[in-house]
């Protein structure tokens, strides 16, 4: 049965979509069965991997809002271990068309139901909102990975996220748990990164991750040629990085 983890933060720019295609991939290298979802409008998920992508076949809006089989919606990649369902700029439209659908916290829940048994990760890329997009997800998530850069105002609104995932818990799905709190963008050289971390440590303790993700041209320039840095260059600080991330997630699930 899968695992599906969310990877959210309702701040941009945090390294969130970053880390759902490599985390992703570098799953997918461990010959972990897994399917990456780009629930945001933005889809920079998909065209993160574009290069990787095999014929599309449709989106995650077909399935959520369409009504299209999952299984028809489900793009292949050149991994055999991963697939995607990809987005398009007519998921901005979803926010809206979900408010009068019965149970419209839990369409996502509905179609990933049919494919639980097909992967052992499900991992979804959050729109950076609070909205009702990140509410599908968190609502038929098992976990949730908050990534957070190492910057001034990193904590800032982390208290709704948190205050959201609290909400969730008691409503509508009291099983989802935080996965871990990942520092991205770290730089060693500065204070500054070294005080946003000690921060962040103060305040969630055990749920942060070990691993923390250095800033890195080559993570930086990844995106731009559609592959994932695993691909891009597998010994770059980035792919290391996140091929050290899978394995504290991989023995957490032991």
């Amino acid at each position: 049965m899968a695992h599906i983890i969310s990877l959210t933060n309702q701040k941009g720019g945090v390294g969130k979509t970053t880390t759902s295609v490599n985390l992703a991939v570098s799953l997918a290298v461990s010959e972990m069965k897994t399917l990456l979802i780009d629930l945001d409008p933005q889809s920079n998920a998909t065209t993160g991997i574009e290069e990787l992508l095999m014929e599309s076949k449709g989106t995650i809006y077909d399935a959520l809002i369409r009504g299209s089989a999952t299984k028809d919606v489900i793009t292949k990649t050149q991994l055999d271990y991963l697939d995607i369902i990809t987005s398009t700029g007519d998921l901005v439209g979803a926010e809206v068309e979900l408010v009068s659908v019965m149970a419209r916290e839990h369409q996502l829940e509905k179609v990933l139901k049919p494919i639980l048994r097909k992967y052992d990760y499900i991992l979804v890329d959050c729109p950076p909102s609070l909205g009702l997009l990140t509410l599908n997800a968190l609502t038929c998530s098992d976990t949730v990975i908050i990534p957070i850069q190492c910057e001034y105002y990193a904590l800032e609104g982390l208290g709704q996220l948190l205050n959201t995932i609290r909400l969730v818990q008691k409503n509508l799905n009291p099983n989802l748990e935080i996965e871990g709190v990942l520092l991205t963008m770290y730089d060693g050289r500065l204070n500054l990164s070294k005080q946003v971390a000690d921060e962040v440590r103060s305040y969630f303790e055990d749920k942060l991750f070990k691993t923390v993700i250095q800033r890195n041209v080559r993570l930086s320039e990844a995106p731009s040629f559609g592959k994932p840095v695993l691909l891009y260059d597998a010994n770059s600080t980035g792919a290391q990085n996140y091929m050290s991330l899978v394995e504290e997630i991989l023995s957490h699930g032991n």
